[in-house]
């Protein structure tokens, strides 16, 4: 059918990820991270391109950096995205363009906390909309906003350093109000041709999570995994099991209105799901704070795990639903099995007639540990095998070497297209 959206084909969409995370800040202890810097994307772009098409990839997670295209309040430099989002074009290749991912520019003091943050991201948003038009019309206006949520409000781990349950919620609705904005400010430049896939780490909590030390936390962070999402699409009001934690940290009815009249809804809820770190473990006993400073323990559930979060996320936003990332860390051997099981169980679900349309293995190459911020050391010490290519270090520059993983992820991508 003529103008029938990519995502109601009715097949399974291939695809993978570059990953974008972006957090230009520093201070002593603490170094920027731009992942595009450390895998030497920004020069090997157009390769990297390549790389997707050869192995039969549909569709790439892409993201913008922000702090790039704005390095100062009013300076706009889009020459470098120029180039790259013509390349996808290039090639037939659709972008599907984060463009919030876990950070904002330097020049924005308190960053997500900072009382024009909306303003700023929906300005950001309309001008990469306007400029793109011909070239990009599916968006992510911020991957994960529950980890940003945690990592900057809650765990004091990324700025703007916020911590505990009021820092939570500060972070939480900031990010939300920004999120509406930036999808409103899409549409308004793109209408119907926009599409807007949004994208949420799975957080599943298992163990001891009626222990009397952990009941409260468990049924808190079970629904907190949701948070960001609800508000952005309406759902939080009476009954709402947050409502209590929202209004005891100062969330209002105007506040609560406003998200009910400007919601936004997905036309693809994007889940990501990775079986080692997806499902965390509450013990009897013993507490952690979660995050990387103090994580605690994790259970890997495999594909159960996954189909869960699929199915949740459907029957709870009740659009199309597409697994937006997924991997293991491991050996090529590992990572085969993860990836014919994960497609496997995403086919089944497809046979049991739930709408999943989309497949993303993250990344399509390796990329290096956030832990690199707290450290160091080079970024040899922070790598992470995941990717269909690896990383080598080469006296002159960062290989790119195929593995049998992109073989086989091609494969699938292959019978999928038919």
């Amino acid at each position: 059918m003529p103008n029938t959206p990519w995502y109601r084909d009715g097949r399974l969409h291939f695809g993978a990820g570059i990953e974008n995370t972006f957090v230009p800040q520093e201070r002593p202890g603490e170094r920027a991270i731009d992942e595009y810097a450390l895998t030497e994307h920004y020069e090997q772009w157009s390769d990297d391109l390549d790389l997707a098409v050869s192995v039969d990839a549909e569709f790439l997670r892409w993201g913008i950096p922000w702090h790039v295209v704005s390095p100062e309040r009013g300076r706009w430099d889009w020459s470098w995205t120029d180039r790259v989002l013509e390349g996808f074009a290039e090639r037939g290749l659709r972008p599907i363009v984060d463009l919030l991912h876990y950070g904002t520019p330097a020049w924005i003091e308190g960053e997500f906390a900072h009382p024009d943050y909306a303003s700023f991201v929906a300005e950001y948003a309309a001008r990469a909309a306007e400029r793109y038009r011909g070239l990009a019309t599916d968006y992510t206006p911020v991957n994960e906003p529950m980890l940003h949520s945690l990592f900057s409000g809650e765990y004091g781990y990324w700025p703007p350093y916020r911590t505990g349950e009021a820092g939570l919620v500060e972070i939480a609705t900031a990010i939300a109000r920004g999120f509406v904005d930036t999808q409103r400010a899409v549409a308004d430049v793109l209408g119907e041709t926009a599409t807007f896939v949004h994208v949420d780490a799975s957080m599943r909590y298992a163990g001891d999570v009626d222990a009397p030390e952990h009941r409260e936390t468990a049924h808190r962070y079970a629904h907190q995994a949701f948070l960001v999402e609800d508000l952005v699409t309406g759902r939080v009001g009476d009954g709402h099991p947050l409502l209590p934690l929202l209004r005891a940290h100062g969330v209002g009815d105007g506040e609560l209105a406003w998200f009910h009249d400007n919601a936004v809804q997905p036309d693809v809820m994007g889940v990501n799901y990775y079986p080692r770190h997806s499902t965390e473990l509450f013990e009897a006993g013993i507490h952690h704070g979660g995050g990387f400073a103090d994580p605690r323990p994790t259970r890997d559930d495999g594909t159960d795990g996954m189909v869960e979060m699929l199915r949740t996320y459907a029957n709870r936003y009740g659009a199309p639903v597409m697994l937006a990332e997924t991997c293991v860390t491991d050996d090529v051997p590992t990572r085969l099995a993860w990836l014919d099981a994960s497609v496997a169980a995403v086919e089944g679900l497809r046979t049991e007639g739930v709408d999943v349309v989309g497949y993303t293995w993250w990344p399509l190459f390796d990329m290096y540990e956030w832990t690199y911020r707290h450290s160091d050391l080079p970024r040899s010490a922070h790598l992470l095998t995941m990717g269909l290519h690896d990383l080598v270090e080469t006296p002159t520059t960062l290989a790119r070497r195929r593995n049998p993983v992109a073989d086989r992820f091609a494969a699938h991508a292959s019978r999928g297209a038919r």
